[in-house]
């Protein structure tokens, strides 16, 4: 099983270890393409203040996250888990999982990134600011920077199994898995069942506690159809629709009463 996760706006500090080695990273693949928006993101940085800020999308209050950009590439890093924050992962909760979820975890979840593409959560990355929506000055759209090699990576990484996507619509655009990939592929949201809207906030935090309740039961379901199982199993209320033609994601919608 695949997981493919958001990250959070929000990022614990960067740690005190060693700085980044990008060629470390999972997806070796895509390090060509993590040290162009590097370059340029640490160059922009480095410049013009205002300029980065408008480009990065930055309030005011916000200023200080370009000088966190500036020392990238000296900044020690930590694990991506530990360095992503917010509602999803405080639901998730990685560091309290016992050591057979932790494994999982390792080989399962990548957390998408405008800056690095995707990572797995033990990967050593520094805290940052730079959403996949932001369009560099040299290299443009970060969403469509990061097609190409995201379609030449992600589906060896998906292997013959599920792959459950969570994440959101601007992370989604960087990679749409295609043909067979699709096939065993699920999209979740997460509803208000009474309303039968999406509310961000438990949106969010029931996706972090559904990861989490897969990773502690040992689940490992080979497909949609096992995925809806799994999570019945595990009491969520989940509608299914399968997809009408071959080739198509499945789309699975997790009906929640309360808003926690």
């Amino acid at each position: 099983m695949l997981v493919l996760l958001p990250p959070s706006e929000g990022k614990a500090s960067s740690g005190r270890g060693a700085p980044l080695k990008t060629e470390t990273l999972s997806l070796p693949g895509l390090t060509p393409a993590r040290e162009a928006v590097l370059d340029e993101l640490v160059e922009l940085c480095a410049g013009d203040e205002d300029k980065a800020r408008e480009v990065l999308g930055l309030s005011e209050g916000l200023r200080g996250e370009i000088g966190k950009n500036t020392e990238l590439r000296t900044a020690g890093a930590r694990p991506a888990g530990e360095i992503y924050t917010g509602v999803l992962y405080d639901a998730l909760d990685l560091a309290s999982l016992d050591a057979a979820a932790k494994r999982r975890a390792a080989r399962s979840l990548l957390v998408f990134s405008g800056l690095w593409g995707a990572v797995g959560v033990t990967d050593k990355i520094p805290s940052y600011r730079c959403s996949m929506g932001v369009k560099l000055p040299g290299l443009g759209a970060l969403g469509a920077h990061w097609r190409a090699p995201m379609a030449e990576v992600l589906p060896e990484a998906a292997g013959n199994g599920l792959v459950l996507d969570l994440r959101s619509s601007a992370y989604a655009a960087a990679w749409k898995p295609k043909g067979e990939v699709a096939g065993r592929t699920a999209s979740v949201r997460v509803l208000h069942a009474p309303t039968r809207k999406v509310v961000s906030h438990f949106n969010k935090a029931t996706k972090g506690r559904i990861v989490r309740s897969l990773l502690t039961a040992g689940a490992a379901p080979k497909g949609p159809a096992e995925l809806v199982e799994a999570l019945r199993d595990l009491g969520y209320v989940v509608e299914v629709e399968p997809p009408k033609t071959a080739g198509k994601a499945w789309m699975l919608d997790v009906l929640v009463d309360e808003i926690h």
